[in-house]
């Protein structure tokens, strides 16, 4: 059983005890005849031949609060569309596929170049950003749940408790965050664990007391894909297209939303995923181009906030950092010792190690250019420069589905 302790600004509702999975789902059906609840599901067209995308359906055949699900898919040619289409018409609910590389799609892309917005960077980022803009033409949409599709113990419960304080009137929050344990015989999650909540207590420690690292520190595993969010509070946030997506949204949720209206849910015990590659020698990819990009999303976020980064300033992060990741290793030895994990202590200590050459680079980065990759815009905003753009995109879906 979990523990029910309140740490800090974010309200955290764990999983205590069992409660009926059709209890819940009771409950979220009679709240969807009054809100509209949608979820988006950001694909590539290769996950259908992994063991993870068929469960998640299996699983969500059996939702009935859903008004609609609609699947962002990348990197899919016309015929895998189609054959997307085809296997998600067993869900129950309305279902819509966005599919990117289609014509119509590339279309719209292209006005919105021309309009000067920044939609060249392709990945999870953008996909989810145009998705979120197909959703939120639908002024019907009340709130949109987000989860990933490598999910290999995926569970529709997951699912229940990520959406179920942001549409219940009872509490009424506008986000939540799905944090989970990332453990089967030993412990994951080393970007979280040994890169991203060291290098937040570092920076603490440097600059004291500041409000934004604080909320930083209070989620439980601020790096999770799974999210939930108002249709009010979606439509004026900005979203970065890097791995710097789930950074730069906790601070757009920070700057819009009150404190007291964001909280974070234990969707499950565990969670399995695929597991990113980590090589030094590779810095453009897997783990080490997360870490890279977090960290630059990070600084820019800070020197948004007024945080002056000098030379010093860097050298004492990195030492600072190692210490921490140092101290960390530490705890999660003595973690899986009690609890009889496989630990390898070296391959910890090589990760941190390699970590702090990301840092470096991101550092590099943030210097050369402080601006970097620019944050993909408001939806309101694309709204105000081009009206009918909603419309358009509906029809561009919709014309694709049919």
């Amino acid at each position: 059983m979990a523990d029910f302790y309140q740490h800090g600004m974010i309200t955290t509702l764990q999983r205590l005890g069992e409660r009926p999975l059709a209890e819940l789902e009771t409950d979220l059906q009679a709240v969807a005849r009054k809100r509209n609840i949608a979820l988006l599901l950001p694909a590539l067209v290769s996950e259908f031949d992994t063991p993870s995308m068929p469960r998640i359906i299996a699983e969500l055949t059996g939702v009935r609060y859903l008004r609609r699900l609609v699947l962002s898919l990348d990197r899919a040619d016309k015929r895998q569309f189609s054959r997307v289409k085809k296997v998600l018409s067993v869900l129950p609910m309305e279902v819509r596929v966005v599919w990117h590389d289609g014509p119509r799609m590339k279309a719209l892309y292209k006005e919105l170049r021309a309009c000067d917005f920044s939609v060249d960077t392709p990945g999870k980022g953008r996909s989810v950003w145009m998705t979120l803009g197909y959703l939120l033409a639908d002024k019907n949409i009340y709130a949109i749940a987000l989860h990933d599709t490598d999910i290999i113990n995926y569970s529709r419960e997951m699912l229940a408790r990520l959406i179920y304080p942001v549409v219940q009137p009872a509490v009424d929050f506008e986000f939540s965050k799905g944090y989970y344990a990332r453990v089967t015989d030993r412990l994951y999650g080393r970007v979280t664990r040994l890169y991203y909540i060291p290098l937040i207590r570092t920076l603490k420690r440097i600059l004291e007391y500041n409000a934004f690292l604080e909320y930083l520190g209070n989620f439980r595993y601020a790096l999770s894909g799974e999210f939930a969010l108002v249709s009010s509070l979606a439509r004026g946030i900005r979203i970065s297209p890097t791995w710097g997506l789930e950074v730069s949204l906790l601070s757009e949720v920070y700057q819009r939303a009150s404190l007291n209206r964001i909280c974070q849910v234990e969707i499950s015990e565990t969670y399995e995923h695929k597991h990113q590659e980590m090589d030094r020698e590779k810095p453009d990819a897997g783990l080490v181009r997360m870490a890279k990009d977090i960290a630059e999303a990070l600084m820019r976020v800070l020197s948004q906030d007024g945080i002056v980064m000098s030379q010093a300033f860097f050298r004492t992060l990195y030492t600072a950092y190692i210490e921490e990741a140092r101290v960390a290793i530490e705890k999660y030895h003595a973690l899986s010792l009690l609890n009889g994990l496989y630990y390898d202590r070296h391959s910890e200590i090589e990760a941190t190690e390699t970590f702090v050459v990301a840092l470096q680079e991101a550092t590099k980065a943030f210097v050369a250019d402080p601006v970097g990759i620019p944050m993909m815009s408001a939806w309101v905003r694309i709204e105000a420069a081009i009206p009918d753009f909603g419309d358009r995109l509906t029809e561009a879906v919709e014309a694709d589905n049919r």
